[in-house]
C-alpha cells in the first residue's frame, strides 16, 4: 500500500461490514475500521483500527482526531451500522464530505423523521408519540385498522409489535420502551400491503434508485406479535407505474431528511392509497442488500459507488446502469429455540444451485432464544437464477438444507442438594 493512499474509514468491523472494506481494498483505499469490539472481523483485512464503540460518537470522533492528527482520512462510511450520528459527527470534526449533522439525528429519530416527512408532503403512515399505557389503550380503542407500537430510536425490528388482538397494551409499551436508549415510544397504523426496501445514491440532490427488492414477511403469523421479514426477492413483482411511483416518493423522502450527497435506504409500503414511506436510512443497508443482492442481480456495484460518495467524488453515470437483470432472493434460517448441539447439512447447501452466500451466525452451545427481533436470525442464504422464480426454489431449498438442532432449555431445579 503506498504511504500517500486514500483513507477511508469505516464504522463497523462486524461481518457485514466486511464485503465494503474488501470492496475499499480493491479500489486502490487504505482502510481504517472503527469498532467496539476488539475481535470484529473486520480489523482482519483493515490496515489500521481504532477500538471505539460505533453508537459511541464521542469516542469514535476522539480516535478518530487522534489517527488523523498522524495519517489521513479521507472520507467516513458507515457499513451495516444504523449510526448516522456518529459519521457525521466524524465528518464534521475532520471536515469530512457527508451528511449534515442535523440530517443524521433525523434519521435518527422516526418522529423527527416522520415530522420532517409530513412537512415535506411525503405520504406515511399515520402515527403519534405515545407517553403512557393509557394513551396507547385510548389510541388503540379509537383506531379503524390495526397499530404498531415500536421505540422511536433503535434499530432491526427491536421493541416492534403488532397490537393483535389479545396483545396487552401495557406489555407492548414495555416491549418498545425497553429497546428505546431514550425510553419513547411511538405507535403507528399497520398499513396492508406489499413492502419493498430501496437502495439509492443520492448525487448533487437527484437521487437514483438502483437497489429495489420485495420484502417477504410469509412467516408473520408465525412470529406474532412480533414483526419479523424472511429475506427478500428482487427483481420487484410490482408493476412498472407503482416502481416510478416509488422511485419518486424515496427521491422526495432524501430530499425531505436533506441528503443532497451519499447513500439513502428507503423502507415502503404499497398500500390501497398508494405508497408510503416508513422509515428512512441515511446509510448502507445491512442484510448484505448492497454488497451482494444489488450487484448479482443487476450488475451494479453499489457499494464502490457509496465509496466514492463518502470520498467526496461523483460516481459514473454510466455505473449506476443496470447491465442485466437477475433473479436474486435472500432467505433466513429459523431454528427452534433452546441450546445448540448440532449443525448440519451447511456444505451440501453451499453447494447448492445457484448459491452465492450461506451464512450460519451460531455455534454449538449456543442458546436460541425466541425469535423477537432481526438479530436472533441465525443464518441466512442468498441464491441467484435467470428468474426470479428459480432463484426462489433455490434459496428455499438451501435454506431447508440447513438444520440447526436444539436441545430445550431447561429450567434451573428448585430442589436442594445434599
Amino acid at each position: 500500500m503506498p504511504p500517500d493512499a486514500r483513507t477511508l474509514l469505516v464504522i463497523s468491523g462486524g461481518r457485514e461490514a466486511v464485503p465494503v472494506v474488501l470492496e475499499a481494498k480493491r479500489m486502490g483505499l487504505r482502510v481504517l475500521v472503527s469498532d467496539g469490539a476488539h475481535d470484529a472481523p473486520g480489523f482482519r483485512y483493515a490496515d489500521a483500527g481504532l477500538l471505539a464503540s460505533t453508537y459511541d460518537r464521542e469516542a469514535t470522533v476522539e480516535a478518530a482526531r487522534a489517527y488523523a492528527s498522524a495519517n489521513r482520512i479521507d472520507g467516513v462510511i458507515a457499513a451495516a451500522a444504523d449510526v448516522p450520528m456518529t459519521v457525521a459527527a466524524v465528518a464534521h470534526a475532520l471536515g469530512l464530505p457527508g451528511i449534515a449533522v442535523e440530517t443524521a439525528e433525523l434519521a435518527s429519530d422516526k418522529l423527527a423523521m416522520k415530522d420532517a416527512f409530513v412537512r415535506a408532503g411525503v405520504p406515511v403512515p399515520w402515527y403519534a408519540r405515545v407517553e403512557s399505557v393509557a394513551q396507547l389503550e385510548r389510541l388503540q380503542r379509537a383506531a379503524d385498522g390495526l397499530l404498531v407500537v415500536k421505540p422511536v430510536d433503535s434499530r432491526g425490528a427491536r421493541g416492534v409489535v403488532r397490537l393483535l388482538p389479545g396483545i396487552d397494551a401495557a406489555w407492548a409499551f414495555a416491549v418498545a420502551e425497553a429497546e428505546s436508549p431514550t425510553g419513547r415510544v411511538m405507535v403507528e397504523r399497520f398499513v396492508e400491503g406489499p413492502q419493498v426496501s430501496t437502495e439509492s445514491v443520492v448525487v448533487g440532490g437527484r437521487t437514483t434508485t438502483i437497489g429495489f427488492s420485495d420484502r417477504n414477511y410469509e412467516l408473520l403469523d408465525r412470529f406474532a406479535p412480533y414483526v419479523i421479514e424472511n429475506g427478500g426477492e428482487l427483481p420487484t413483482v410490482l408493476p412498472p407505474a407503482t416502481v416510478e411511483a416509488v422511485h419518486g416518493l424515496v427521491a422526495r423522502a432524501a430530499a425531505a431528511l436533506g441528503v443532497t450527497h451519499g447513500t439513502v435506504k428507503g423502507d415502503v409500503v404499497v398500500g390501497p392509497d398508494g405508497p408510503m414511506v416508513i422509515e428512512m436510512a441515511v446509510r448502507l443497508s445491512g442484510g448484505y442488500l448492497c454488497t451482494h443482492e444489488i450487484p448479482l442481480a443487476t450488475g451494479v456495484n453499489f457499494v464502490e459507488a457509496a465509496i466514492r460518495l463518502a470520498l467526496g467524488e461523483k460516481p459514473d453515470p454510466a455505473a449506476l446502469v443496470p447491465r442485466w437483470s437477475k433473479g436474486v432472493v435472500q432467505r433466513f434460517v429459523f431454528p427452534p429455540p433452546g441450546t445448540v448441539v448440532a449443525i448440519q447439512g451447511q456444505d451440501e447447501a453451499a453447494r447448492g444451485d445457484g448459491v452465492a452466500l450461506l451464512e450460519v451466525r451460531v455455534r454449538p452451545g449456543d442458546r436460541i432464544r425466541p425469535m423477537t427481533s432481526h438479530v436472533r436470525r441465525a443464518g441466512l442464504v442468498i441464491a441467484v437464477g435467470d428468474t426470479r422464480d428459480e432463484a426462489l426454489r433455490r434459496a428455499t431449498a438451501a435454506a431447508a438444507r440447513v438444520r440447526i438442532v436444539t436441545a430445550p432449555v431447561l429450567a434451573a431445579s428448585t430442589a436442594t442438594l445434599h
